[in-house]
């Protein structure tokens, strides 16, 4: 028992010194610098897994990759193909040179950025909302407005199986050792199936009201949610309890990113600000100001970089015309 306390202590005291050595981090390095990447609104950031690429997807129907260079973002290409809006979009979880995009055009395309060409357009029943890969590389799975998942083999590029749900599904994700799949619906519930198989496991009554985006942390040992009561919980993957919950957001939370070690998490929502909260105490480490609602935030795979996208809107000339901006936060003051 008492080890208990003690190691709960040493937990506290190291959660303390990253706490410090993060906010002196981004004392240094706060500047957020935006870079010009489509013509209208931007839905989706994600990283390569190798951190090199930056990929963003919009509502102009394109997706955009840029190269990391050392303070900046380039743009590499942009990716042209999809009939509609860019809702999401992933990369392969270990092949830095792939990444697959969801669409409202009933169709998910794979893309090559070694190429630049799309490698596979796979036709699916509806408007695509969501998308993500499996941990393995080995399935893409993506979520339509009619509340179908339909699981795609990575290879094939054929359904391996469809599963039509009776709640509104918003987010979708596998756990970190990809045999369980993670649903977040719209009656604030987390649903658990196990994976291949596809049997409910679980369903966590995890919010009041609709539950509305999920991200595992990359060490595995927590999930946290976000939901429409703007309040972010945070879960044990091995015991599925609610560790700690955090509410510094006053509107619903649209989206979640988990830094490299798994030590801060960075959420948002139409508040004009990104919360990153130390995931160990809940407390607030930074926030990140915006001048409108955040759609997306992914923090960089190996460095506290942070890159975001917002409601932009380009006042100065014309207050209608959207711009479709990509933001980079953690950048060295000085640069």
């Amino acid at each position: 028992f008492p080890h208990k306390i003690v190691q709960k202590e040493v937990a506290a005291n190291m959660a303390s010194s990253y706490y410090q050595e993060m906010q002196e981090n981004f004392r240094n390095n706060n500047k957020s610098r935006e870079f010009p990447a489509h013509s209208a609104k931007v839905h989706s950031v994600a990283w390569s897994c190798d951190g090199k690429r930056l990929a963003s997807g919009s509502f102009d129907k394109t997706a955009s990759v840029f190269v990391l260079e050392k303070d900046r973002l380039v743009r590499e290409n942009n990716y042209r193909g999809h009939g509609d809006s860019v809702d999401q979009l992933c990369w392969h979880p270990t092949n830095p040179d792939l990444f697959v995009t969801a669409s409202g055009d009933k169709t998910i395309r794979i893309w090559d950025v070694r190429t630049t060409k799309c490698m596979a357009t796979v036709s699916t029943k509806g408007e695509n909302i969501n998308i993500c890969w499996s941990p393995d590389g080995q399935t893409i799975a993506v979520g339509n407005k009619d509340d179908v998942v339909t699981f795609i083999d990575a290879k094939t590029h054929r359904p391996r199986a469809e599963e039509q749900f009776k709640f509104e599904v918003n987010e979708i994700s596998w756990n970190n050792d990809n045999d369980m799949f993670f649903l977040t619906n719209g009656n604030g519930c987390i649903n658990i199936l196990s994976y291949p198989d596809l049997k409910l496991i679980q369903s966590i009554n995890a919010h009041p009201s609709n539950c509305i985006c999920i991200k595992f942390d990359p060490t595995g040992k927590y999930f946290a949610t976000g939901s429409a009561d703007a309040l972010v919980s945070l879960w044990d993957v091995e015991e599925l309890v609610c560790v700690r919950c955090f509410s510094r957001l006053d509107w619903p939370v649209r989206t979640l990113s988990f830094s490299h070690d798994g030590k801060m998490l960075a959420s948002a929502s139409e508040d004009h600000f990104i919360d990153i909260a130390e995931v160990e105490t809940g407390e607030k480490l930074w926030e990140v100001q915006c001048e409108s609602p955040t759609f997306t935030v992914a923090w960089h795979p190996k460095r506290p970089l942070l890159a975001y996208a917002c409601d932009d809107k380009e006042g100065k000339y014309d207050s209608n015309r959207e711009a479709g901006t990509v933001k980079l936060f953690g950048l060295p003051n000085d640069s």
